[in-house]
């Protein structure tokens, strides 16, 4: 879950009307990826984010927000995640020990590695239990999605709760 929701994140409000994305650079992807700069592997990673949050955005209804012109049509977004799922496969391989575990092992090149495991991650995270907790922060102008840890968390940080509460009561006033 924590990396489907990190992997989403790289792309944020940035205060002043617009997106900061972390992966904008080769420099910006290879410092949160931990790999070397290669234009062609960020392109193909912000491709992914892109349909990851297409299907958050489906997933939580999130309706018009920001990045909206960046997200794809539903099914080219189930394709570009599962395409990239697909490109590792990996075979399950008990290891003994106090208690025995099970770790995946596979013969693919680092990038495909890379795409694999983040597409596999937001799977995961909207095929298991967690996607019922997976919400669309409210909050004007915020494009984050979390995980509701309580029933009454509304926002996904607290400023994102002081930003509305702001918004609303300037509504009020004018009105």
């Amino acid at each position: 879950m924590a990396l489907a929701l990190e992997f989403a994140s790289t792309v944020r409000y940035d205060g002043h009307g617009g997106l900061v994305d972390d992966l904008a650079t080769p420099q910006g992807f290879a410092a949160w990826a931990g790999v070397e700069p290669d234009e062609r592997l960020r392109r193909r990673v912000v491709e992914l984010r892109w349909a990851a949050r297409t299907l958050y955005s489906h997933a939580t209804d999130a309706g018009e927000r920001l990045d909206a012109p960046h997200l794809m049509d539903l099914d080219r977004a189930l394709a570009v995640v599962n395409e990239n799922a697909a490109r590792v496969p990996r075979a399950p391989r008990l290891e003994w020990g106090d208690p025995p575990r099970v770790a995946y092992r596979d013969a693919a090149a680092g990038d495909d590695r890379l795409l694999a495991e983040l597409a596999t991650a937001v799977i995961e995270f909207l095929g298991g239990p967690e996607r019922a907790r997976l919400r669309a922060c409210p909050a004007p102008r915020c494009i984050r999605y979390f995980v509701r840890e309580h029933p009454r968390q509304e926002w996904c940080k607290p400023s994102c709760g002081n930003r509305a509460r702001v918004s609303r009561h300037y509504h009020r006033a004018r009105d």
